[in-house]
């Protein structure tokens, strides 16, 4: 039985028929599985060597259909022929010895050993290896949370895991433990998995907190002499307990091989995941610059550098944005974000218009107040104006008197590469002196004159301008750190694309970049 089935199912000789977890793979569902064919591009990844060495140890951490373990083992049993002809002696030790997974629930165990095993239970008649255990080396342990006040001091879920016996906790063994790599009481060559991506944390609308880093530091932990991973891109832009997991990653040469994804359906079919996914190698014994692919509707792009360059503090995902930014900064020009304000450029937070009492404030008129101040903000989603007398008591009154251009500070677009085209920012209002604007918006300049104001904003519509916006805003947010590498111009004079490209000495393929990737600003 055991021949029959690996000549047929292992070795792919016969004619073909549907892989089972192919298929699964391409079913609508929150979980995500692996495709058998990205499992393959992981593997590829790794000294192939490792197949033909008995010793070889590999662990799947987060294991859901057990594909990842299933494909490794046909490699093992190509690359062990000569060292062990035998074919169940072969299928026995590979087993016994080499594969091992940790599941992330109970029928997720079971997929799993029927994947690698035959049999959901591989003490069973029908498991190709016996073993002497009903969960062979896939093993599954129901985990309770570990409370510190509402979360959970593992993974930082709220107490709605906190279930009763018949239910899933969802608290994963790997990542429940400070010493995962006590689990197995072994080491291991070869660390690799696609894990859970997030849990809720009892945040607003369905709010949620990655859990996909947490298996990357376990994992290292361990010190595997490999590791690879596929998880979503977002760890890129930080936020939302991922911001020392990118500083951490960023700086770590040991990450040789990157293959990022603006897409997840890329990898995922019929999954949307924003901000994409990659999947990656880490080498314990190895530094070195990092193979980095790039792939996204124009095709696919390689560069050879670090994740991080010296004194930066983010990952660009496009090597041309890292060329076009050395053209930019290789004379040390001003930043463009010495003059775009912080939040509440004028105190008044973006539900001021709701209730200025709420905030120690005299009442606000629907119609201009003679002498009086304009103040831009929104009412019901919509961009409205409030009006004050000139001797409101307001927070902050610098600006008020010039020419400026207000912002918003969130746009529903989020970094380049998102869609076909992104226009980055979105159209900004140019204000006169004596309006003012609530939290909603950013204030760029205090221009003195109406020309300088038309000009700033001529250069803010340019697809150069907001490229260059586009290297640091990787989400909808649009702060003023991301106008960081945007070089300041001379604003007695309007600008055009073409005079910036000039300029800044672009090349063909740059300026092709740049014109594919944003959209005209109306």
């Amino acid at each position: 039985m055991a021949e029959t089935f690996f000549d047929k199912i292992y070795k792919n000789k016969t004619l073909h028929t549907p892989d089972v977890l192919s298929c699964l793979a391409n079913l609508s569902n929150d979980e995500v599985f692996t495709p058998p064919d990205v499992v393959n591009q992981m593997l590829d990844l790794l000294p192939q060597e490792l197949f033909f060495d008995p010793n070889t140890t590999f662990l799947d951490p987060a294991c859901k259909t057990g594909v990842f373990l299933r494909e490794i083992a046909k490699r093992l049993l190509v690359g062990l022929q000569d060292k062990i002809p035998d074919l169940q002696e072969r299928i026995d030790h590979i087993f016994h010895k080499q594969l091992y997974g940790i599941a992330i629930t109970e029928l997720t165990s079971l997929l799993s050993r029927r994947s690698l095993y035959c049999s959901k239970y591989p003490n069973g008649e029908y498991s190709i290896s016996h073993f002497d255990t009903a969960e062979g080396n896939i093993r599954f342990r129901r985990i309770k949370h570990t409370w510190i006040g509402d979360k959970c001091k593992f993974c930082g879920a709220n107490k709605s895991y906190d279930r009763g016996d018949g239910k899933e906790t969802h608290a994963y063994e790997f990542i429940h433990t400070t010493n995962p790599e006590k689990i197995f009481n072994m080491k291991f060559d070869v660390i690799i998995s696609n894990p859970p991506y997030q849990l809720s944390d009892g945040g607003a609308q369905a709010s949620a907190k990655p859990i996909y880093q947490k298996f990357v530091e376990a994992a290292k932990k361990i010190k595997p002499r490999y590791l690879s991973m596929i998880i979503p891109a977002r760890w890129m832009t930080g936020g939302k307990g991922l911001d020392e997991f990118r500083e951490e990653t960023i700086h770590d040469k040991h990450f040789t091989v990157l293959h990022d994804f603006a897409n997840a359906e890329d990898c995922f079919n019929g999954v949307d995941i924003k901000g994409g996914v990659c999947y990656f190698l880490w080498e314990r014994d190895n530094e070195k610059m990092c193979d980095i692919y790039r792939h996204d509707n124009n095709g696919t792009i390689f560069s050879q550098r670090y994740l991080v360059e010296e004194n930066d503090d983010i990952f660009i995902r496009y090597p041309q944005l890292v060329s076009i930014k050395h053209k930019v900064w290789k004379n040390k020009a001003t930043s463009f974000e010495t003059i775009v304000s912080s939040r509440k450029p004028y105190g008044l937070a973006s539900d001021f218009f709701i209730s200025p009492a709420k905030f120690g404030l005299p009442p606000i008129s629907d119609t201009p107040i003679k002498d009086g101040y304009s103040i831009l903000g929104l009412a019901a989603l919509k961009r409205v104006l409030k009006y004050i007398p000139n001797n409101y008591p307001l927070p902050k009154k610098d600006g008020i008197n010039k020419y400026k251009l207000f912002i918003t500070n969130s746009y529903g677009c989020g970094e380049i590469g998102e869609g076909p085209a992104t226009p980055v920012l979105a159209t900004p209002v140019l204000a006169t002196p004596g309006e003012l604007c609530t939290e909603t918006f950013l204030e760029i300049g205090n221009f003195d004159t109406r020309e300088e104001a038309e000009n700033a904003m001529s250069y803010l519509k340019t697809k150069f301008f907001r490229c260059l916006v586009g290297i640091r805003k990787q989400t909808q947010h649009a702060t003023k750190q991301v106008y960081h590498y945007v070089p300041m111009q001379d604003f007695s004079r309007p600008w055009t694309d073409a005079e910036l490209y000039k300029k800044y000495n672009l090349t063909q393929e740059e300026i092709d970049f740049i014109e594919s990737m944003i959209k005209p600003m109306e």
